[in-house]
């Protein structure tokens, strides 16, 4: 794929291409609908159909496992055809399809079956879409590049969650109205990348790739990518889904109708900083930013464990998303500079799977500690597991330096 130089003395907010920006704006617009359904799907299983926490915790965690795996043969794909929008299309193109069916659902098998497809499109899409901008972004502007995606996306996650608060007031309540709401801007993000988003030309030097998932293609990653894969696995099974802030939030007292608020301001200070930590990246240590994310995470689980109340809960909220700006964007950019250009799909892909797998993990510890013992000892498991991750790192910061 092409690569791009730059003035490095230019302004590190101006010089990304529309590209990246129209990508944002799909990410955005498909999160919108993706968090109006999942800011309420947690209670609607637990409140509406009767299902525990430790269900929750097994359907968040197959959903995210289900995407993680289908992004390693996405993403092979397009490094073997040496494109990434069409595979990207298809993606967001089946998640919008499949949206229909979570206002359809009458049982919880069913919601497992459109969150099971609706993951399998994330799957799809995720990797040949971070390859694409890792392809279309200028050099030694990958970090401000991937931020500015991730802010775009997180904004869609913010307004997602608001738009379900006004949604569950205005139809008093009624899930089922909210998610076929959710349907539209699915479709609206479909058109955007069909028609808005330029693959770039294929630069005539790269190597062709005909089986990427081949031990000899999959050693040609590298050890510094395997660093990154490592450090992200540890951190990702400190980070469990966010279903448990939304239980956490129902615990403490929230409002059915005002439950959504904790994605809402989650996402709210993770998309104002996603950005400038993307930039902040590509100026100073990256290792040493991703030690203060992890040190962020460990403050959230500490003050949703300890601190009681709805104050206690929006602090812990905040820094949990103050540690998703800092960390998300960052260890994609990471993984795009470890990697030759050609296998940037497999990349992503061999990362998500991997990561992904953590995450049904820690999701299902999570709920079974939440079960068994209560809200307190799920976060206190997690602010361990993110003590062992920066452990983890110091031996490898070398490597990521």
């Amino acid at each position: 794929m092409a690569e791009t130089t730059v003035d490095k003395a230019a302004s590190p907010w101006r010089g990304l291409p529309a590209g990246i920006w129209a990508l944002g704006f799909v990410s955005m617009l498909m999160d919108v609908s993706s968090e109006m359904i999942h800011a309420l799907l947690p209670v609607y299983l637990t409140v509406g159909l009767g299902a525990t926490a430790l269900t929750v915790g097994v359907i968040e965690g197959i959903a995210e496992a289900t995407a993680a795996i289908t992004k390693v043969f996405s993403g092979a794909l397009s490094d073997r055809i040496g494109r990434r929008k069409e595979l990207a299309a298809i993606g967001y193109g089946l998640a919008a399809l499949t949206k229909p069916v979570f206002p359809l659902a009458p049982s919880i098998g069913w919601l497992v079956t459109a969150r099971f497809i609706d993951r399998v499109g994330k799957g799809i899409r995720g990797a040949p879409r971070d390859a694409l901008v890792a392809d279309l972004a200028p050099e030694g502007r990958r970090g401000a590049a991937f931020g500015l995606r991730q802010s775009l996306d997180t904004v869609g996650a913010f307004l997602g969650p608001l738009l379900a608060i006004v949604l569950m007031w205005a139809f008093a309540n009624d899930f089922q109205s909210v998610f076929w709401v959710a349907v539209i801007p699915a479709f609206m993000a479909l058109g955007l990348i069909l028609f808005a988003v330029k693959e770039p030309a294929r630069t005539a030097g790269l190597r062709k790739v005909r089986n990427p998932l081949s031990r000899a293609e999959l050693r040609m990653l590298g050890g510094m990518y395997w660093a990154v894969v490592a450090v992200a696995t540890v951190f990702t099974l400190a980070r469990f889904s966010e279903a448990f802030l939304i239980l956490r939030a129902e615990e403490v007292g929230l409002s059915l109708m005002l439950v959504p608020l904790v994605l809402v301001g989650m996402n709210a200070v993770y998309a104002l900083s996603a950005w400038p930590a993307g930039v902040l990246s590509d100026r100073m240590s990256r290792p040493t930013m991703l030690m203060a994310g992890l040190g962020l995470l460990i403050a959230a689980d500490l003050v949703l464990a300890l601190a009681p109340g709805f104050v206690g809960l929006g602090l812990g909220i905040a820094l949990w998303g103050l540690h998703m700006g800092v960390t998300q964007g960052l260890l994609s950019a990471l993984v795009a500079e470890a990697v030759p250009a050609e296998l940037r799909g497999t990349a992503y892909g061999m990362f998500n799977l991997i990561t992904g797998g953590a995450l049904l993990l820690a999701s299902v510890i999570a709920g079974g500690l939440w079960q068994g013992f209560g809200s307190e000892a799920t976060f206190l498991a997690g602010a361990a597991f993110a003590v062992i991750a920066a452990l983890g790192l110091i031996p490898l910061r070398h490597k990521l330096a």
